[in-house]
């Protein structure tokens, strides 16, 4: 899957991507390097996280219903609404 030019894929290297209000549901992201990445207002519903890196990843207002956040590394240890 394509979104906005990067490849969703698992172990992506998406550090910095700006994917902000991307649709990706159900997206296989396991093990991704989303540092830094823009993810306002994206769709996550169901998307596979396990053990992505979200350190510094701008996470508002996303939608992550169903992720699977399975040890993920994420911004300050937690998510905010």
């Amino acid at each position: 899957m394509e979104v906005n030019g990067y490849k969703i894929e698992p172990g992506a290297n998406l550090a910095g991507a700006n994917l902000a209000g991307a649709r990706l549901l159900f997206a296989k992201l396991a093990g991704a390097n989303l540092t830094g990445a823009n993810l306002e207002r994206a769709i996550l519903i169901g998307a596979d996280l396990t053990g992505a890196d979200l350190t510094g990843a701008k996470l508002y207002r996303s939608n992550l219903f169903g992720a699977n956040l399975t040890g993920a590394t994420m911004p300050n240890g937690r998510i905010h609404d």
